[in-house]
């Protein structure tokens, strides 16, 4: 197997040259550049990556530490950072955490030892303990978190209160007055936001929020399932289902045809988040909009110049997004058939 010093050899330069050529470090003129590639070539030389990036400082690698990569949310997150590595040359390791404070240390050390050049850390909640070992390390880090800032991390700020409220006023002016919500896990700051839209749309327009029809649950199918099934255990049932996430509505919308209803004939659904594949449900998924690859990609240009500028402090960076309702055929407009029956 060829060595740095066989192609030093072979092009007539010093190994040192060799290794500013390859890790393109410092000016070589270009005759210099072709005589050492073509030794390259000729020797079949591929260089250690491991001894590379120990003496140029990179190893062109990046950490992503996130709750689940099984969540369509997260995976669509996962997808754009993925694809913005592999656009400027970097490769990826993945860590799932489940938000458990042992699997963060453990993930943690191991991005360490691997000498990766950031860490993009992007949980749906973060305990006191997880933030204080984030903060424990110096290599380039963006910890994104949807709670409150706490002054020290970064922040997306996706204006859930607004989402949920834009969800609940489009069934309302739809003619929907009653109307549900499984909202998820209320302890998260993004369910809770999303159900005080829900709440506040409901209070503009004069209308009950019955206890019987507020369900929570976790943000996966199963949830959304199993509290559609309590909601459908008495009548009457309501005309209309708000989803704290996507997921939940594919539960709900399985829950209510097994019951030998339809969606939207007999109960409306709208979810939120916009996942991919919301618009192949049947019927395709009225939802609220999130930018998931535009948050990817801004988390990563953050993460990018912190790699950059290691050597500079950083503030905290704050990501905000808008929801925007996406309307497909998942909600009966109610209003426009009492106008037809006139």
């Amino acid at each position: 197997m060829a060595t740095i010093k066989d192609v030093a050899k072979l092009a007539g330069v010093s190994t040192t040259t060799v290794s500013h050529v390859i890790n393109k470090t410092r000016f070589v003129a270009e005759e210099t550049r072709k005589a050492v590639w073509d030794a390259v070539s000729t020797l079949n030389y591929s260089p250690s990556a491991v001894a590379r990036s120990l003496k140029v400082n990179t190893t062109k690698s990046i950490g992503m530490i996130i709750t689940t990569s099984e969540a369509p949310y997260f995976a669509e997150i996962v997808l754009a950072v993925e694809e913005y590595c592999y656009r400027y040359g970097y490769s990826l390791f993945l860590c799932n955490t489940q938000n458990e404070c042992e699997k963060i240390q453990n993930h943690l050390d191991m991005l360490v030892k691997k000498r990766v050049d950031g860490i993009l850390v992007m949980c749906s909640e973060y305990t006191e303990n997880s933030l204080a070992l984030f903060n424990g390390t110096n290599i380039p880090m963006v910890v994104m978190d949807w709670g409150p800032n706490d002054s020290k991390n970064d922040r997306i700020i996706d204006h859930s209160f607004e989402g949920g409220y834009l969800a609940t006023r489009y069934l309302i002016d739809n003619g929907h007055q009653d109307i549900a919500i499984i909202a998820g896990d209320l302890f998260k700051t993004t369910a809770k936001a999303r159900f005080d839209g829900f709440v506040k749309a409901m209070n503009d327009a004069n209308l009950a929020v019955r206890d019987e029809w507020v369900k929570e649950n976790d943000f996966e199918p199963e949830g959304g399932y199993e509290s559609t099934n309590d909601l459908l255990r008495s009548k009457p049932y309501p005309t209309a289902i708000v989803c704290a996430c996507d997921a939940i509505a594919l539960g709900v919308i399985s829950a209510i045809t097994e019951k030998g209803l339809s969606v939207p004939h007999d109960i409306s659904v709208i979810g939120y988040d916009n996942i991919h594949s919301s618009r192949f449900y049947a019927p395709p998924l009225t939802t609220v909009h999130q930018s998931k690859i535009r948050l990817g990609q801004m988390a990563m240009g953050v993460l990018f110049d912190r790699i950059i500028h290691r050597d500079v402090l950083h503030k905290p960076k704050i990501l905000e997004f808008y929801p925007e309702l996406v309307v497909r055929h998942s909600v009966r407009n109610l209003n426009q058939e009492k106008e037809n029956q006139r």
